[in-house]
């Protein structure tokens, strides 16, 4: 993934968000600052950076268990907006930039 150039933070942390940008779609795991649970990182694809968050899908959604059947949330999903149509989101985490303490991805 390519990444602009114009990017500026203003301040110290501008090149290590270069470097997670340069993983934009990989899948790597974070540690953050953090206690309990969160505590073991945090591991996803990345969606997208910028000067504060870093998101991350964490958990994919699930494909839908027939194309023709509207009515049918049996599998757990959520509902849309107009209540027809079930699907499963999945979910995806917000890192705050400042809380990251360890960045793992795969050797280049």
């Amino acid at each position: 993934m390519s990444f602009n150039s114009g990017f500026n933070c203003g301040f110290s942390n501008e090149s290590f968000i270069r470097h997670i940008c340069r993983f934009i779609g990989e899948t790597v795991t974070v540690f953050t600052a953090s206690g309990g649970v969160s505590g073991c990182g945090f591991t996803g694809v990345i969606l997208a950076v910028n000067c504060d968050f870093i998101r991350l899908v964490t958990e994919q959604g699930s494909a839908p268990a027939s194309p023709i059947d509207y009515d049918n949330c049996d599998n757990g999903g959520d509902y849309n907006y107009d209540r027809r149509h079930c699907y499963n989101v999945g979910s995806v985490t917000d890192i705050p930039i400042d809380k990251i303490v360890a960045f793992v991805h795969n050797a280049e």
